[in-house]
């Protein structure tokens, strides 16, 4: 199992695992840098109202494996979530330095994402919906939260076209080295 050790000193230094599909687990640090700038994120007014309308519970770190088993399940495309990865953040979620954001359809979950928080720096690993909205509906909350408790960088991996569409960027590895420092040092609360 990845210890917790491992898992921070790896992403302090930039670097995450994901599993292949032979059961390896690889590591990763990407150049170009996918992060979401926590201080200009603005969610679509349509996201907003839908967010204002109360349809959706939100709930924070009430059904952690369950987002981790979702988001796994949830790629056409395979998974780098296996039984190594899911044991293993869920360790880090019981030791307090991996979070999930549940989105409930009534007592349904209907989208969610989980990441890991070190100081000042939430690193998003995988988010998922079942229900339209869920996953960016789990991300303005996570944001919200972020802000709230004084975080300077979330760390999304990679661009997606989804995540771009609610103002995502790409920087350079250098500058994510640079702001993750930045990050690291800061004193920021998850749970604000």
């Amino acid at each position: 199992m990845l210890t917790a050790a491992l898992l921070v000193a790896a992403y302090e230094a930039g670097y995450f695992p994901m599993a292949m599909d032979d059961g390896e687990i690889r590591w990763f640090s990407p150049d170009p840098r996918g992060i979401v700038p926590i201080e200009t994120f603005h969610a679509p007014r349509r996201l907003l109202r839908v967010v204002r309308s109360r349809r959706f519970g939100v709930t924070v770190d009430q059904a952690f494996r369950d987002v981790m088993a979702a988001c796994a399940a949830d790629r056409e495309e395979g998974t780098w979530i296996n039984a190594e990865i899911l044991d293993s953040y869920a360790g880090l979620h019981d030791a307090g330095l991996a979070h999930s954001v549940e989105i409930w359809d009534g007592p349904t979950l209907a989208g969610g994402l989980y990441g890991v928080s070190l100081r000042g720096a939430f690193f998003g690993e995988s988010m998922f919906h079942h229900v339209t909205d869920a996953s960016k509906i789990a991300l303005h909350a996570l944001v919200e939260r972020l802000r709230a408790g004084g975080f300077r960088l979330l760390d999304i991996q990679w661009l997606t076209p989804h995540l771009a569409s609610l103002g995502a960027v790409e920087i350079p590895r250098e500058e994510y080295l640079e702001r993750l420092q930045a990050a690291l040092a800061a004193d920021a609360q998850f749970g604000a």
